[in-house]
């Protein structure tokens, strides 16, 4: 573990450009992109190469909503291509309802290039409150691999995890690991602060 090198980089070609900027421990992402989702996706990707298994946290301090379906979150991912696969562990700016949710977490994945992207909601989505909320500052999450085992992990405070959602997903050993961040909105950018990153 250790301080942790990141790129930044655009992907998809989005209208308005984002960037990465970094202060003391402290990382702003502007992104203004279309969204991750679909079959193509558009975000910008503050990134590192990492080889085998790993254990991401991050905790998110804030997240501007120029859209409601604006996200930021954990993201591997096995090229730098706008279709490539990956595992998205994200959050939203509130905990409005969005379809089959009612926080402000949800895990997504592509399983193959040029694939449909896919959503895991949680299992409880009417309750009140929301078994998986959102609470900026102190909005943490944690994307872990073991093998082929991606475990998705949600906390208010850092300490306690709990496990959202765990898939089986192959990826080559080298991947590309970091926040990806997207407005949803296409002529308007996002902010996302995000701290206390650690990548073991």
């Amino acid at each position: 573990m250790g301080d942790i090198i990141l790129s930044s980089v655009d992907i998809g070609d989005p209208s308005v450009q984002g960037w990465l900027k970094k202060q003391a421990g402290r990382h702003e992402i502007v992104a203004g992109t279309e969204d991750i989702w679909g079959v193509r996706d558009q975000f910008h990707f503050a990134y590192t190469l990492h080889s085998g298994d790993f254990d991401f946290k991050v905790r998110l301090e804030s997240l501007d909503m120029p859209h409601l379906y604006t996200k930021a979150g954990l993201m591997a991912r096995a090229t730098l291509d706008a279709d490539s696969p990956h595992v998205y562990m994200m959050v939203f700016p509130d905990n409005r309802p969005r379809n089959k949710n009612n926080g402000g977490c949800e895990f997504q994945f592509r399983e193959v290039a040029g694939g449909e992207n896919t959503a895991i909601y949680p299992d409880d989505y009417t309750t009140e409150p929301p078994e998986f909320p959102v609470r900026y500052p102190n909005t943490w999450l944690r994307l872990k691999r073991s093998g082929d085992d991606f475990t998705a992990f949600y906390s208010s405070g850092g300490q306690s995890w709990k496990i959202y959602t765990q898939i089986t997903k192959k990826f080559s050993k080298k991947i590309f690991l970091g926040l990806a961040i997207t407005s949803h909105a296409h002529d308007a950018a996002t902010t996302a602060v995000l701290n206390d990153i650690s990548l073991v």
